[in-house]
């Protein structure tokens, strides 16, 4: 069993930065793989990075790629996505959910087994 619980989301103006924090606590932390998924008003689920056991990242938003970025401390059992430049289009509720297999990466949030409660990024003037 694994809990997640995502943090550091709030309103930040265009061009502004925001970094989420995912502390995963329960067994064995180290061994998942987690990715982190959004869902914006009135839109689908859509994932957007991962980070495996490896430390190999994955993107699944061609949008993002040259502003955010993914990491792991594993001393802390917390993985971070940094989001620079965010504009509107960014706005959502961010998730950071775990799979177990900690090498294979998915932009499927049908293939992660568990999920934190959500932290709200709102990019607005």
């Amino acid at each position: 069993q694994l809990q997640l619980a995502e943090s550091g989301g709030g309103l930040v103006q265009p061009g502004g930065s925001l970094r989420l924090s995912c502390v995963a606590s329960g067994y064995n932390p180290a061994i998942y793989t987690i990715g982190w998924f959004r869902q914006a008003p009135g839109k689908g689920r859509e994932g957007v990075l991962c980070i495996n056991s490896k430390l190999e990242r994955t993107y699944y938003s061609e949008s993002v790629k040259d502003r955010f970025t993914i990491s792991r401390d594993g001393a802390r059992n917390t993985v971070y996505l940094q989001m620079n430049n965010l504009n509107s289009e960014d706005t959502a509720i961010y998730y950071c959910a775990a799979k177990a297999g900690g090498l294979t990466c998915s932009g499927s949030g049908s293939m992660y087994d568990y999920w934190g409660q959500g932290t709200q990024v709102t990019v607005s003037s």
